[in-house]
């Protein structure tokens, strides 16, 4: 009885954290309209903190909510509380004309927070010591590394490598959790392996040659995607209709655009900033990572909430939406056009939005109902 009272009073409601999640996004879009450029109030002034605003204070807090919930203890919290309040540290010191210390604050809050992220990770792995466990902590070192790089006071284009390493990883971990359901085939694990040594060697290299590692991490995100296709049980779920089907087509979509990353990173190795840059970096963030986003979320927010989500038709809308605009963006990037680079991404943020929108009244439509 004392042990069942104890794992009561242990839970913690994550809504507070997956607000602070929430609000980063949305600040997060905002700078990044900013950065297209847009004459938008206080755009400009946020526009430079696009990156650690989305992984740091969004991805970072979301992911870490979903494991500390389940884990079931207090201190496991302390990993999104940290990342969540990295956003808030950032903004004063933004608004006070302080960019340097808002690095600076947010950073170390980003780190401390991937730290106990590390943390739970260890625990997991301790109980379960299987491969997607350690693919998704090697992750987390990454994400740990990049924030302390920006702590330091690196520029964020070398720290966002670092940080795309983060999510591939997490994401390749968690599918390939999934993909035990597929009877594995030969030579599957050593092209998975051949994979995982690309991404991380274009990585450690990119630290030394930024030309060299974005071209060996470019192959690994070829190799990996590829895998994740042909092996992903998506490929036979897509033939189940309704929210099965979406989540699919969600996955097998979010893997061509990491292909293309990967093939832009060969094509344009160690680039910096400008349209190829743009090009590069968001076929990976918007095109693979939102993409999944959009595709887990229906399963991972009842999951964390405990309030269902009503599959509706509708949520192909900001999908489609998503990846019309990413192809004129990417154009735009790539022909060197500032009107269709500056529509696409526009409506890249206008998708993210719509999806929220979408999610969020499927939630209260079925919490009325339920009343």
């Amino acid at each position: 009885m004392n042990q069942i009272a104890e794992q009561k009073n242990s839970k913690v409601n994550p809504l507070p954290f997956i607000a602070l999640g929430a609000a980063s996004l949305i600040l997060a879009l905002w700078a990044g309209l900013g950065r297209i450029p847009f004459a938008l109030p206080v755009g400009m002034n946020l526009g430079m903190l696009h990156g650690p605003l989305m992984v740091g204070g969004f991805l970072g807090t979301v992911i870490a909510v979903e494991r500390a919930s389940a884990i079931g203890q207090r201190w496991v919290w302390m990993g999104p509380a940290l990342t969540g309040l990295g956003t808030v540290g950032m903004l004063v010191h933004t608004f006070a004309g302080n960019l340097p210390a808002a690095y600076q604050l947010g950073g170390i809050l980003f780190f401390v927070g991937g730290l106990f992220y590390l943390a739970v990770f260890a625990l997991i792995t301790k109980r379960q010591p299987t491969l997607f466990n350690w693919v998704m902590g090697l992750g987390g070192i990454f994400f740990v590394a990049g924030n302390l790089m920006l702590f330091l006071g690196h520029p964020v284009y070398n720290v966002v490598p670092l940080w795309a390493a983060f999510l591939v990883l997490t994401i390749t971990g968690e599918r390939l959790e999934l993909n035990r359901l597929l009877a594995p085939k030969a030579g599957d694990r050593a092209l998975f392996f051949v994979a995982l040594i690309l991404l991380f060697a274009g990585v450690v290299s990119g630290l030394v040659n930024n030309t060299l590692g974005s071209r060996i991490w470019g192959m690994g995100l070829m190799v990996m995607s590829g895998w994740l296709f042909w092996r992903d049980i998506a490929r036979k779920t897509i033939k189940i209709p309704g929210v099965t089907r979406y989540t699919a087509v969600c996955l097998l979509s979010g893997y061509v655009w990491l292909f293309l990353s990967g093939g832009l990173n060969v094509l344009f190795p160690g680039t910096m900033a400008g349209f190829e840059y743009d090009a590069v970096w968001h076929a990976l963030f918007v095109g693979f990572v939102m993409t999944m986003i959009f595709g887990h979320a229906p399963i991972i927010v009842p999951a964390l909430t405990g309030v269902l989500v009503r599959w509706r038709n509708v949520f192909y809308l900001p999908l489609a939406l998503l990846h019309i605009s990413l192809l004129m963006r990417i154009h735009g990037d790539l022909s060197v056009s500032f009107f269709m680079r500056k529509i696409g991404g526009s409506l890249n943020a206008l998708a993210v939005v719509i999806f929220m929108v979408v999610l969020v009244t499927s939630l209260q439509k079925l919490k009325r109902r339920g009343r």
